[in-house]
């Protein structure tokens, strides 16, 4: 069927919404360490059933240079760059975060022009200009953050977002060569949630943080919150994403209608999160998308 991958596109972008939101609220309650450790062993659990549903084993074969490639794409994009972006969440809130966030394909087409040689052109650099000028017009006017805007809190969140869209550019870049070959979405997938899985918890078994964060779940709303973005997120939202790569006519309008989140996130902002959205934060929006838009398309 036609526009399969654009409409996956479009779901991705209401994944990642609903991602957002279950783990703002749950970080501000059990914290932003106990949201990825947790919803990356719920993801695993879940990718390692729907993988056995799909194709009748747990864990998919690859080759070498493959599991290379999506693995350290999952340590960067799972383990890493969610870390600090999450602590964003919480800082921020989901809607001004994932307006940040749409910084990636700027990451993405510098760090293929330093590694793989391709040139930007003078539209590109552009296009990248508009997306960095329409962020700065939304993050200069502090009413958009819902507790007023404390500088210290807003600068600290815009790095640790710069650092998760940093982390997500690298991860679909090395996901892009783990999947070639019409490698399967959904096992490269598990593949990503189960290196980045297995990092972020050695990691805190190692600080003896490990058995902490799981007590923290004791808070029945926040357990609920960070099952229902560990669902909508690293499983259907990633899914849905990487099927969307593979399946759309243009990489640039699946990407783009990827990025509609902090459209989408507007109006629950306004509402859940008690945001005030001037009408500079929606024009500085609107010329982010369309900057982020530009650049895929050129």
């Amino acid at each position: 069927m036609p526009y399969l991958g654009e409409l996956a596109s479009i779901l991705t972008a209401f994944c990642w919404s609903a991602n957002s939101v279950c783990f703002t609220i749950a970080g501000r309650r059990v914290g932003s360490a106990t949201v990825n450790v947790v919803r990356l062993w719920i993801a695993l659990v879940a990718m390692v059933v729907l993988h056995l549903l799909l194709t009748g084993t747990f864990f998919p074969h690859a080759e070498g240079w493959r599991l290379g490639y999506l693995g350290v794409s999952g340590l960067i994009g799972f383990a890493i760059g969610d870390a600090v972006l999450f602590e964003a969440f919480v800082l921020l809130g989901p809607r001004l975060t994932m307006l940040i966030m749409t910084l990636w394909p700027v990451f993405a087409a510098v760090l293929a022009w330093v590694f793989l040689g391709q040139a930007m052109s003078r539209w590109t650099i552009m296009a990248m200009a508009m997306t960095l000028g329409g962020i700065a017009l939304v993050v200069s006017d502090h009413r958009t953050v819902a507790d007023g805007g404390r500088p210290k809190k807003l600068a600290l969140g815009v790095l640790l977002t710069l650092g998760g869209a940093l982390g997500q550019a690298v991860g679909f870049l090395l996901s892009k060569y783990g999947l070639a070959g019409n490698y399967s979405p959904v096992s490269a997938n598990l593949i990503r949630v189960a290196a980045g899985t297995l990092a972020i918890s050695l990691w805190l078994l190692f600080r003896g943080h490990l058995v902490e964060n799981f007590l923290r779940l004791k808070d029945r709303r926040a357990s609920v919150l960070i099952m229902l973005g560990g669902l909508s997120g690293p499983v259907l939202g990633v899914v849905l994403s990487l099927y969307a790569i593979g399946h759309a006519k243009f990489l640039g309008v699946a990407s783009t209608l990827m990025s509609l989140s902090p459209v989408i996130l507007l109006p629950v902002s306004v509402v859940l999160f008690k945001e005030k959205v001037t009408a500079r934060a929606i024009v500085g929006t609107v010329i982010t998308l369309a900057g982020a838009a530009a650049l895929f398309f050129l």
